[in-house]
């Protein structure tokens, strides 16, 4: 915060955590400012699904998004100009409200009974004060609990200025974090399409190919087999022992235990140790695929009942994870409610491979040091969100509660280099 002046005079604010804040600003609770209501339940004569003419009026829901709507309704119970104070989940999380609206219950609103800035108290609101401390006990904010949080602030003219250059600010710095976010996302498209073409068709450019009857492997080398998991691998789902949560808390120790989609507990024995495959067998990342489905493990491990274990046969275990990995899964699950990928259908999964072992050898040295390639620029990339994320926190922290002097402050009339943001983050 180098580049802004703070303020000339101060004064002690009386409050613990504001410390001193400038000599002419003021403090007060919410309660003073505000009053303070909690959504309720819906009128159902009032209530749509979908927004129509008739039912103009969003209903808010209690959610970490401030889009996040619940339905509509012809009658808004709250008016424009409020906050909405999240209760539940994310408690604290408040947005900024200019229309009619409706709230459900556990969405605190706020609607000022002064004439306020409310976008300089939505940042201080949402960036400043820890509700958690007083809501960890019960994971729930009331009207009566954040009544007496304290605020400081000044006049409404330099609230406004301050709410205008947070806006500016803090869009520079999204729009960033967005281009990371983007990197991110791009970087995981290519790792998928790289590694799923070299596990297809070889690293060799010049291969003769085949059609290998499966439509989402398409051709492959011609010297390659192609064949089901059944052919190349065993299953070891008969040795698979689950143990209960309340059993494993006396049990704690340095083997991994896994379930469904990788280790969720650590024990004081094993069952395998082995190069192997993991499987999930049950649960919506089958449908999902928040992480991955098929898993390379080696050494000494503990499985429950929720994740297949295969032993490769003639296939290198990374090959054998990366070629189910890549696989449609939606063509073998069963189960609406609850997806579930069978022994059986496991066992009909197709994979192509080369048994040649020093081409295996070839395509798992190709593999592992692409992942870590990506793995390093994706670490990159997260580094630098989670660096421009504490500033954004930051610069919001120092501008509402006085920390930083911007009243002179006086927006580009160009669009300036958002690099200038990133060298700060990075200086």
């Amino acid at each position: 915060m180098s580049k802004y002046q703070a303020y000339p005079e101060y004064q002690d604010s009386g409050i613990e955590w504001a410390n001193q804040i400038p000599q002419h600003w003021n403090s007060a609770s919410l309660s003073k400012l505000f009053e303070i209501k909690a959504g309720g339940d819906l009128k159902v004569n009032y209530f749509s699904e979908e927004k129509d003419k008739d039912h103009p009026f969003p209903i808010y829901t209690n959610a970490n998004d401030e889009k996040a709507v619940y339905g509509y309704t012809s009658k808004p119970f709250f008016k424009g100009n409020s906050i909405t104070v999240s209760g539940r989940g994310e408690v604290g999380y408040a947005v900024y409200r200019d229309h009619p609206f409706d709230a459900i219950i556990r969405l605190l609103v706020l609607s000022p009974t002064k004439k306020l800035n409310l976008k300089f108290f939505t940042y201080f609101i949402k960036d400043v004060i820890d509700f958690q401390v007083e809501s960890s006990a019960i994971g729930q904010l009331s009207t009566s609990q954040i009544s007496p949080f304290k605020v400081v602030f000044p006049a409404v003219e330099e609230q406004t200025q301050i709410a205008v250059f947070l806006d500016y600010e803090t869009a520079k710095i999204d729009t960033l974090i967005e281009k990371q976010q983007q990197l991110i996302e791009l970087l995981k498209e290519k790792r998928q399409a790289v590694i799923s073409h070299a596990v297809t068709k070889g690293l060799n450019p010049d291969a003769t190919m085949k059609d290998s009857g499966v439509e989402w492997l398409g051709e492959v080398p011609e010297h390659w087999v192609v064949t089901k998991t059944s052919y190349c691998s065993t299953s070891l789902d008969a040795f698979r022992i689950p143990i209960e949560a309340n059993i494993r808390g006396n049990r704690q120790g340095q083997y991994p235990y896994y379930g469904a989609s990788g280790v969720i507990d650590f024990v004081d024995d094993y069952l395998f140790d082995d190069d192997l495959i993991l499987v999930c067998e049950d649960g919506w990342n089958l449908m999902l695929r928040t992480q991955p489905v098929a898993r390379f493990v080696t050494g000494k491990i503990w499985v429950n009942n929720h994740a297949h274990i295969l032993k490769p046969i003639d296939i290198d275990a990374t090959l054998l994870a990366e070629c189910i990995e890549l696989t449609p899964l939606n063509l073998f699950i069963s189960g609406m409610r609850q997806p579930k990928l069978t022994a059986d259908s496991l066992k009909n999964i197709p994979v192509a491979y080369s048994i040649d072992k020093e081409e295996q050898d070839e395509l798992v040295n190709f593999i592992s040091k692409y992942k870590k390639q990506i793995l390093q620029l994706t670490n990159k990339a997260q580094h630098s969100i989670e660096l421009l994320q504490e500033r954004r926190t930051a610069l919001i922290s120092a501008a509402v509660t006085g920390k930083i002097d911007v009243r002179n402050w006086i927006a580009p009339t160009t669009s300036s280099d958002t690099n200038e943001a990133a060298q700060e983050v990075t200086a």
